[in-house]
């Protein structure tokens, strides 16, 4: 389901200059299919983004998945957005380089293009 949230941050990473594809599904070193709701890649980088468009907060163990999933496939950008993120989930996200982006985020950077 391609939400409203969805096409904010298909707007946002297009504004910076990233081609998006949707839905893509890969194969991990571990052997493992890896899915996410889109990859941002332009000429000096890669992320891959998933998206939480539910109203409860996001976990520590949702960010850790997502940590996981991503260095499976060797991208370490990894991307997530949501509405609200736990504090333990700021916490990992921070040490471990992830990016987690709230809805009221996203809208602000939007606007600031």
């Amino acid at each position: 389901m391609y939400t409203q949230l969805h096409k904010l941050v298909t707007k946002l990473y297009k504004q910076r200059g990233y081609q998006i594809k949707r839905n893509v599904v890969l194969e991990g070193a571990s052997g493992l299919i890896q899915s996410f709701n889109l990859l941002a890649t332009k000429a000096d980088s890669s992320h891959v983004i998933q998206i939480m468009d539910w109203k409860r907060t996001v976990g520590v163990n949702m960010v850790i998945n997502m940590d996981r999933a991503a260095a499976d496939i060797g991208v370490p950008g990894a991307v997530i957005v949501a509405e609200n993120f736990s504090d333990h989930a700021k916490a990992y996200a921070k040490r471990r380089g992830l990016t987690l982006i709230t809805r009221h985020e996203l809208t602000n950077q939007i606007r600031g293009y």
